[in-house]
Formats: structure tokens, sequence, C-alpha cells
């Protein structure tokens, strides 16, 4: 049973070891095709939300944090006794966001995702059923739908 949908948020890992609060989650939460998401994921897509540094803690199990930069210079951490990915950082990260994974959230939130993103290099067995709106690439790419 998910708990209610009042701050703090709460999330963690699959084993339950790392374990984090959100006080507010940011307005940009987003479904991201690029293929690095799918296989960092093991999914068709990933979902991410985001919240400022300040309203973003680790309650439990930190140092269990592993990270994993990629070719491209973004930065994933997970689990390194179960897996779960996390957080997602980009090459250009201030360090003023937390971008995590929405599936993490043991919390109901009374947000939803607003975008797609990347789905130029999506799976090509992956549809898209909603009306949200779709990139090329980021945000700031050509919008497709």
């Amino acid at each position: 049973m998910s708990e209610p949908t009042t701050p703090p948020y709460r999330g963690s890992c699959l084993c339950g070891e790392i374990r984090y609060e959100v006080d507010q989650i940011g307005p940009k939460m987003g479904h991201c095709h690029c293929s690095m998401c799918r296989k960092f994921h093991g999914a068709g897509f990933t979902t991410y939300g985001e919240a400022d540094a300040e309203h973003f803690r680790w309650v439990a199990g930190e140092h269990l944090l592993q990270s994993y930069k990629a070719h491209n210079g973004t930065v994933r951490r997970f689990c390194r006794q179960c897996g779960s990915s996390l957080t997602f950082a980009s090459s250009n990260d201030s360090g003023k966001v937390v971008e995590f994974a929405l599936g993490t959230l043991d919390s109901d939130i009374p947000c939803r995702p607003d975008v797609h993103i990347f789905v130029g290099s999506k799976a090509n067995w992956s549809r898209i059923d909603d009306d949200l709106p779709q990139y090329e690439g980021d945000r700031q790419s050509q919008r497709i739908k």
C-alpha cells in the first residue's frame, strides 16, 4: 500500500537499504526514451522527476550509492547492493536539481509526467499511447508531436 500524497514523499531502492525523501517535486517530469536510459533501466523508457537539491535528501544508505559516468559525461547513480537506478545528472549538472527515477517512489504523488523526450531514439517495439508532447531529443529540441 502506498503512502499518502503529502510531503515528504518517500522513495527507496529495491532492497530498501537506500532511502530518500523529497519535500517538493518540480514541475518537470518526463519519460526518457534514449538508448542509455533504456539500457540502464532495462525498460522501453524511464520516467524522471526533479527536485531542487534543498528539497531532496538521502535518509539511509547513501554509502551504498554507486555512480556510473557514461561516455557523454552523464552520471547515473544506483544501489550497489540491488542495482536499483536512482538518480541521473547531465554532463553540465550544477548540483542545484536532483533528477530521480519516479519508479523508486514509495509514496503516491499528486503530479504526473508532462513530456516524452528523446523519442528519436525510442525502441521500435515501444508505442506511445498518450497525448503528451514528444520531442526528438531534449525539451529544447524539435517537437515531433
